[in-house]
């Protein structure tokens, strides 16, 4: 068999000077997203890849078999009542994308078809549905869909009693959509040139939406603008954030000429949420979650009408040990979403007689989040439970009764929970700090150090990556793999210290914890370097980048996902989408203290002349979130620099973006591939 050669992407030397200091970029050119030089380049790279792994497709096809044959194919969701209508999505065997349906006055009634993203994708590549929302009275469908994985998307309007589409039709508007209660008003939002969403504009149905009304502008580069409706369907809620501070307006949802209120101007490094409550005298109060003189996060409540800070009364204090991320609020009920000891919990409190009362869980460790609640007086709470041995759930919880009905568990062909455990052990970190690790292995392994490992990791922004079932992860475990997740610092797993202690100047913590985890699975003897394999997406990849750099003897095989690798270029050009944002997580390398860190960590900055593990680089040509360009000059980079023969490829989807292929089949074998060059590697 004759042995691929790897293309080398030609070197045009970029000098920059920050700070007194000289960098050159030999890659730079590779931005260059129109140069045919540089799709060539891309495309070889692509050949190259496929045919490294051409021995291995053969185990594609039988990961690939095998994923598709767990999952239900013609399946159905839980339907959900709003105002006599049942709402679901079901999907059809051999359909990639789901079919939206509703049923009017019971379960049994005639189904109508809503939208049909098969339909829509129909000689697409590509196909991704952003917003969906039915008007107040039920009669209309607000959509929007992206067929190219730019995150753009194209927002239409469909009479629901006709099935035919209004002559509304708005091009480039982004996630969040909502519909005034006057049933002929939308609201959506719209990006700048950055990818930021930044103008909230109001839309007449039937009228030229080139003359729609800018509601707001946010001209600050540091801010996003989001969007939804309360659940009390009273306001149309215009949420603003940076990564360290918020600021909320109102808009009168029953009113179609209203304009955004303030709640509470900005001050920085203040955070804080709204929802709204109507009780059934119709007094209104907001419910303000905040950091307000609370690192983990408090409730206030403040009056509808004079919301500003001075007027917020405290209703659920500051606790050190538990992090309040929002609430939901019922006719009767506030249900309180948090996290203690790095688990999701939900408390409930009856708003009469203001008794709460936590809801239990059947597993030590589990991931559980509510589900669609859209009817206000509801008594019932449905939410979503997972673990890593348990598929997902849908459970219906009373919230007075305190009794739980589950609606449905996802079926998983050949799957047995009882094969498996699940658990959590700690690593301790180079300063002390107790990393945690979720793990689900085989109950039959012995604990001699020769299971194959696939550690993953994140840590930024605060996310959390929590415990969750896959039904794909079972053709690892069922080759005797052993799953682990690094909850490192910078995620929010472990209240807002921990993110605290993996952004600005204590990124690296991320990177070491980390490491920490995989000499903990080490020692435990769980595995051993040639036998661990490491993974992280986006974010997620720059700890891949990083770790490669700082111990690439720990690893056998890494996959960086669409890695933010090439940090001080990105963060230094405030042009390119999500930039500016960034700042408040990364730091501004404009100051030279943030450069000088950055450059010291920066996984592009850092390639050196010595042994890597084997390397999959992953991109997609049209990402607005972590430019392709990123693991292409990171690639192209490690070719010239690394001293060994292991694996290295890079893999570009041409025809989408930062989440990969948007078909459930089609998603499923890019996952079967990234799968096979794991087990090629540890196996």
């Amino acid at each position: 068999m004759t042995t691929p050669t790897p293309p080398i992407a030609s070197v045009k030397p970029m000098e920059f000077v920050n700070h007194g200091d000289r960098r050159v970029d030999p890659y730079y050119w590779l931005r260059e997203r129109d140069n045919p030089e540089m799709i060539a380049y891309l495309e070889a790279e692509n050949a190259y890849t496929k045919a490294s792994m051409a021995h291995t497709e053969t185990l594609q096809k039988e990961l690939f078999a095998e994923m598709k044959g767990r999952i239900k194919e013609t399946d159905e969701t839980v339907p959900v009542e709003k105002s006599g209508y049942f709402y679901y999505r079901r999907t059809v065997e051999g359909k990639q994308y789901p079919i939206y349906c509703r049923k009017v006055g019971a379960l049994d009634a005639p189904e109508q078809v809503l939208l049909d993203l098969n339909v829509e994708a129909e000689g697409k590549g590509y196909m991704r549905l952003g917003n969906f929302t039915v008007s107040p009275d039920q009669r209309l469908l607000a959509y929007a869909l992206d067929d190219n994985g730019s995150e753009n998307f194209t927002l239409r309007v469909k009479n629901l009693e006709t099935d035919a589409l209004l002559p509304d039709e708005i091009a480039k508007t982004y996630y969040g959509l909502e519909w005034g209660n006057d049933n002929a008003t939308l609201y959506y939002t719209v990006l700048d040139a950055a990818m930021r969403p930044y103008k909230l504009f109001r839309h007449r149905l039937g009228s030229d939406a080139a003359s729609d009304e800018l509601l707001y502008h946010e001209p600050d580069e540091s801010y996003f603008l989001s969007l939804y409706k309360t659940k009390s369907e009273r306001f149309v809620i215009v949420h603003l954030r940076s990564a360290v501070t918020q600021e909320v307006h109102l808009i009168d949802a029953d009113d179609p000429a209203a304009q955004p209120r303030v709640v509470q101007p900005r001050i920085h490094r203040m955070e804080y949420g709204v929802e709204h409550h109507r009780d059934a005298a119709g007094k209104e109060t907001l419910f303000v979650t905040t950091n307000w003189e609370a690192e983990n996060f408090r409730v206030m409540t403040a009056p509808v009408d004079a919301p500003d800070r001075e007027n917020w009364q405290e209703f659920i204090p500051h606790r050190p040990a538990v992090k309040v991320d929002r609430v939901e609020a019922f006719l009767d009920f506030l249900v309180v979403h948090e996290r203690e000891a790095g688990l999701r919990q939900m408390r409930v409190q009856d708003l009469h007689s203001g008794i709460f009362h936590r809801i239990e869980q059947p597993e030590p460790a589990y991931t559980v989040g509510s589900g669609e609640n859209p009817n206000f007086e509801s008594r019932v709470l449905r939410y979503n439970y997972t673990s890593l041995v348990s598929p997902p759930t849908v459970f219906d919880y009373t919230m007075d009764t305190r009794r739980r009905e589950m609606k449905k568990q996802d079926e998983v062909k050949g799957y047995n929970p009882d094969d498996y455990r699940a658990e959590r052990v700690w690593a301790i970190a180079a300063d002390g700090a107790q990393v945690p690790i979720s793990l689900v292995y085989p109950k039959n392994i012995v604990l001699d150090g020769g299971n194959p490992t696939l550690l993953y990791g994140y840590g930024s922004y605060g996310a959390s990556i929590d415990p969750s079932f896959s039904s794909s992860r079972v053709s690892l475990l069922q080759r005797g793999f052993v799953y682990a997740i690094a909850h490192v610092r910078g995620g929010g797993e472990m209240g807002r210290a921990w993110k605290e202690d993996g952004k600005f100047l204590n990124k690296k913590n991320t990177f070491t914890d980390f490491i920490a985890a995989a000499e903990h699975l080490i020692a435990a003897g769980f595995t051993q370097p040639d036998k661990l394999g490491a993974m992280g997406r986006s974010a997620g990849g720059l700890v891949m980048g990083a770790i490669t750099n700082l111990r690439p003897d720990l690893f056998k095989a890494v996959i960086a996902g669409v890695p933010f690798v090439d940090v001080i270029n990105t963060m230094l050009d405030p042009t390119i989408p999500l930039t500016v944002i960034e700042w408040e997580e990364w730091g501004n390398p404009a100051h030279p203290a943030f450069y000088a860190y950055m450059k010291s960590y920066s996984p592009y900055d850092n390639v050196a002349a010595k042994a890597y593990p084997a390397i999959l680089a992953t991109a997609g040509l049209n990402d607005p979130r972590v430019q392709y360009w990123e693991p292409a000059k990171w690639v192209a980079l490690l070719r010239t620099r690394k001293t060994d023969d292991n694996l290295l490829l890079l893999k570009t989807n041409m025809g989408a973006g930062h989440g990969g292929a948007s078909g459930r089949y089609d998603y499923l074998e890019e996952t079967a591939f990234e799968y096979a060059f794991l087990l090629d590697q540890v196996m």
